[in-house]
């Protein structure tokens, strides 16, 4: 029986030929026809080597190489928290830019790791072979089999909601610098106002650098500058790390989702970022110490209300409900599928109950926005999860993750008591209006004491703030730990146990019937449509494609390129006061406007089909060139979490060009402009 799988739905199974652009796609499995049919070309393997290895992972976001001499480009809202992290008092680089002349002043950013993906191993097969109560431990034998046979970083990557289970083999950077930042208000222009709209005005970039024995690394691969510039109706490639889509969830899932997650996240969210904000007003500081995190929150905050609109699409949410019908219809009347997947969709119901049960209590039984009773946390675990079998280890103190875990045990980033006390006051209130103060977990945490009152004493007799005192204590073992009166350690040995018995009760009721039942959901997908479906995004390499192309919107059809003209335009528009100077200009770029070409293309619009995480991918043409960069996509994009719709779904980027000019012309960064386009 052939799919009805119209419309919206369509994202269900991502038919080749239905909707050309649609589908964020694994490198083992690209719709190379489909691509060909539509737009004249598909790249060959080469071409996708050379993009792959070109191509980075960021914390939360994507780059890319783009010199011999290791220089990388992102987004500055990707490198916002690692750009704060080498400011200080009186020296402010998010607010201000930086450009380092030369390179002996590229600064060091503490703690920031890069990952380039080198190889790809599918072992669903030996995955298979082993109980579904096992399979967790046997993946963290085979990831610990590649990661020592390799000596690369190996992470498991499930697929298809299970359906299938690769190992992702990584070469990790951990020495990289930063190079050059405009100043944020052109990277955030039009401030949270224009964040996920269009026409944009963006300035959305920043360079770093990756050293290796101190010296400048040479990568295997990089991407060329584009020497011609794109046009409308050009076809684009991206090349990132799309964080989370969930358009092969049961509508079970989506519900839940609707109804309790994001309704919960979007709460807790928007109480945080009301208490950044009243640290923030303390002092310039104050201020300057919270900026970074306020505008990622809010940032995060549109997006979720823009995922759960997508979900109260009643249209929407219809068709993909006929579509999961339809898909059911298909199991039923196949005897073999039934006896495989035919429970499944209510097996997965049942687990969103539980879910949505525990959501709040398992959200709250935690750290409580204490980065010291997070270290804490790590510390009190490590040994008591190495004395455990290896399936019954926490996914993070795996033979695998664990080194890992350490590692970020010991960075020395920026700290701040104050800060510190801030947050968690605000963690500890919210677990206490949360979960009341008959609960276990209130109860033992405060004491009876104000959260005001134990966060300070806590933040006060803590020396977790010191790297030097984590190690000590790391190296120490069980017995430094157990004989340490450290506060935040002795919150931690309180927290432990819920926090992971609540853990273990997810995983064992929700995660593991998701996994087993998704994967045979998903089996039976295979059956039917074969791998003409992609799968949900999870935060690894994927390539997506499509045409630079405006889209209909309020009763007009925007155009698909902006210009520093407009960027002018919107500036004196505003004014320098409207939205606390949401739309103001740096001087020097009024200083400097007589130099520029106001005509040069500044952002794009194009049809490809990206989410959170492609965030500083690389826009590349069809020479593999890069011509852009990922950093917003429109408010109509924000429902592609569940469902894609070519007509006005759109990624918007910061076109080559104009980060030349920029480059050149307003920061007299002539040194870079030279570099990133010497072939």
């Amino acid at each position: 029986m052939k799919p009805s799988l119209l419309g919206l739905a369509l994202s269900l199974v991502a038919l080749p030929g239905l909707r050309a652009e649609e589908g964020m796609w694994t490198f083992d499995n690209l719709p190379l026809a489909s691509m060909k049919e539509k737009f004249g070309f598909a790249p060959d393997q080469a071409w996708l080597d050379h993009a792959r290895l070109s191509s980075l992972r960021f914390p939360g976001g994507s780059g890319s190489f783009i010199s011999a001499d290791g220089l990388v480009l992102t987004n500055h809202h990707v490198g916002r928290d690692h750009i704060q992290a080498v400011s200080g008092q009186g020296r402010d680089l998010v607010k201000n830019g930086f450009v380092a002349a030369t390179r002996d002043q590229e600064i060091k950013v503490p703690g920031l790791e890069l990952y380039t993906l080198v190889a790809m191993e599918d072992v669903t097969a030996r995955v298979a072979k082993a109980a579904p109560e096992a399979r967790q431990a046997e993946l963290g034998r085979i990831q610990k089999e590649i990661q020592d046979r390799t000596g690369l970083r190996s992470e498991v990557v499930k697929l298809y909601q299970g359906g299938e289970y690769w190992i992702y083999s990584y070469q990790k950077h951990t020495d990289v610098r930063l190079v050059m930042a405009p100043e944020v208000r052109m990277a955030k222009f039009g401030g949270d106002a224009d964040n996920f709209t269009y026409p944009r005005f963006g300035l959305d970039f920043a360079l770093f650098r990756v050293y290796e024995d101190g010296r400048p690394y040479h990568p295997k691969a990089h991407l060329a500058w584009a020497t011609e510039g794109l046009k409308a109706g050009d076809l684009t490639f991206v090349t990132g790390h799309p964080g989370s889509t969930a358009r092969l969830e049961t509508q079970a899932q989506m519900l839940a989702s609707r109804d309790v997650a994001w309704p919960e996240r979007i709460r807790a969210l928007d109480a945080l970022r009301g208490a950044l904000v009243d640290y923030g007003r303390r002092s310039p500081e104050h201020q300057r110490q919270v900026a970074a995190q306020i505008l990622n929150v809010e940032n995060s905050l549109k997006a979720m209300n823009g995922y759960l609109a997508g979900l109260k699409d009643a249209e929407a949410l219809a068709r993909l409900a006929k579509a999961e019908q339809d898909l059911r219809a298909q199991v039923e009347a196949d005897p073999a599928l039934k006896a495989k997947a035919g429970g499944s969709w209510d097996a997965i119901a049942k687990a969103m109950e539980v879910r949505n049960a525990l959501w709040r209590e398992q959200a709250l039984v935690d750290t409580c926005n204490s980065t010291l009773l997070g270290h804490a946390l790590t510390l009190v675990r490590l040994p008591e999860q190495a004395a455990l079998p290896g399936a019954r280890r926490l996914a993070e103190y795996n033979d695998a993750n664990v080194e890992a875990t350490r590692r970020r045990l010991l960075v020395d980033r920026p700290y701040h008591p104050e800060l510190e006390t801030a947050l968690f006051t605000h963690g500890l209130k919210s677990a206490l209006e949360g979960l009341g103060a008959a609960h276990p977990f209130v109860q033992a945490m405060l004491g009876g004491q104000s959260p005001e009152a134990v966060a300070k004493a806590a933040v006060a007799g803590s020396r977790l703030g010191d790297p030097a005192v984590r190690k000590a204590l790391l190296e120490g073992g069980r017995e430094a730990v157990l004989a340490s009166r450290d506060p935040m350690l002795l919150l931690a040995r309180k927290l432990e146990a819920p926090n992971r018995l609540l853990r273990q009760r997810i995983e064992d009721e929700v995660n593991a019937v998701v996994a087993e039942h998704g994967g045979r959901i998903a089996g039976a997908r295979f059956r039917i449509f074969g791998k003409g479906v992609y799968p949900d995004a999870t935060f690894t390499l994927r390539l997506t494609y499509g045409a630079v192309s405006g889209y209909p919107a309020n009763g007009t059809h925007i155009q698909p390129f902006t210009t520093l003209h407009g960027l002018f335009d919107r500036a004196l528009a505003w004014g320098p006061e409207a939205e606390g100077g949401a739309w103001s200009l740096p001087a020097r770029w009024w200083e400097r406007k007589g130099r520029l070409a106001l005509e040069t293309p500044y952002n794009f619009a194009h049809s490809v089909d990206i989410i959170g995480g492609n965030s500083g991918s690389p826009v590349l043409n069809r020479k593999g060139e890069l011509a852009g960069l990922i950093f917003d996509g429109n408010i109509e994009s924000l429902a592609g979490r569940y469902y894609y719709d070519a007509r006005v779904n759109r990624g918007v980027s910061v076109d080559a060009r104009a980060i030349l000019e920029a480059l050149g012309k307003v920061y007299d960064a002539q040194h870079l402009v030279k570099e990133i386009t010497t072939k």
